[in-house]
């Protein structure tokens, strides 16, 4: 699959296009709309940049939002790879990416620390200009190739997270499992801590492309330091088949932030209950963040060899 990338010089014109459409967003929203900025490359003064307004806000409420903004001609396109994120486009008149979270979510410091990373450093943004056209060269930029994002986008992550890093990009935050270097940390952490205390080779390898599974991964600034691995059930219930945090960041109270952090994507899911076998060892943990024994209800078999191994599991749940 091929799609069409197009960088262009700098524009002085893309400061007073953000500052229409926000004077709009603003209008519509009213109080809903707690802060709105500018970001991306178009915000960075002499940077190239596709010729696309993209815009990061805070609100206060998630679903007057989607009703407002799509009042104003916004199409709503759900998270994609970010959990809580309203991710809305606007091709016309001017072309917007809008990213939509709650208050303090970590991705508006994460943007907004890049955006002035490069603004106060000339040497890294003309560093960024010029990798942005050697990508372009490349025709594997253009192309996904099965994967979620271009070549061009891949280039750019090891700059991104360098620069995050020389920022002091610190947040805690978690991604669904789309970036390569994503699904290999996952893949690696599953066969780490639980399939080679089995042992075997990880044989649910397909759950990275089914649509009743989601893998996350959770970041500490720009490292991946957890990972977790959640089953869609029928009647608004799901499985947490796997949660783990990176054995050199455990008793830090990672574990407990990853949890919550799902339990609250969860909600909005509409997921009422979620469902864990815990291990002996972990049940202390579950019973700290309230969880209950209750029935396993698995809808699906799976290996004996896998159930025999896990049989001293502990089955519980929680209602939200």
């Amino acid at each position: 699959m091929k799609k069409h990338i197009e960088v262009v010089s700098y524009n002085p014109e893309w400061p007073l296009m953000f500052e229409a459409v926000a004077t709009n967003i603003r209008e519509i929203l009213g109080d809903n709309c707690v802060a709105i900025h500018h970001i991306g490359s178009t915000s960075v003064k002499g940077l190239t940049a596709k010729p696309v307004i993209d815009i990061i806000m805070a609100v206060k409420d998630r679903e007057k939002a989607i009703i407002s903004l799509e009042s104003l001609g916004y199409l709503y396109k759900g998270e994609y790879n970010i959990p809580m994120r309203l991710y809305f486009n606007k091709k016309k008149p001017i072309d917007v990416n809008l990213h939509v979270y709650e208050e303090n979510h970590p991705e508006i410091e994460l943007n907004l620390l890049f955006r002035d990373y490069l603004r106060d450093h000339h040497e890294s943004m003309n560093a960024y200009a010029f990798l942005k056209t050697n990508l372009l060269k490349n025709p594997s930029s253009f192309e996904k190739n099965k994967a979620s994002f271009t070549g061009y986008n891949l280039g750019k992550d090891d700059f991104i997270r360098t620069i995050l890093k020389q920022a002091g990009f610190n947040r805690i935050r978690f991604m669904r499992c789309m970036h390569h270097t994503e699904i290999e940390t996952a893949k690696l952490f599953r066969q780490k801590y639980f399939f080679d205390k089995i042992p075997i080779e990880d044989p649910y390898l397909w759950t990275f492309d089914h649509k009743d599974n989601v893998h996350f991964v959770l970041y500490k600034g720009v490292d991946i330091i957890g990972y977790a691995h959640i089953q869609f059930w029928p009647d608004a219930k799901a499985a947490l088949r796997i949660i783990v945090i990176d054995e050199i960041h455990r008793h830090k109270g990672y574990g407990s932030e990853f949890l919550i952090l799902i339990e609250k994507w969860l909600k909005q899911q509409n997921i009422k209950i979620l469902h864990i076998e815990s291990s002996p060892e972990a049940y202390p943990f579950y019973c700290k963040h309230h969880y209950n024994k209750m029935p396993f209800a698995d809808p699906e078999n799976h290996e004996d060899s896998i159930q025999e191994m896990c049989n001293n599991d502990i089955a519980i749940g929680k209602k939200f």
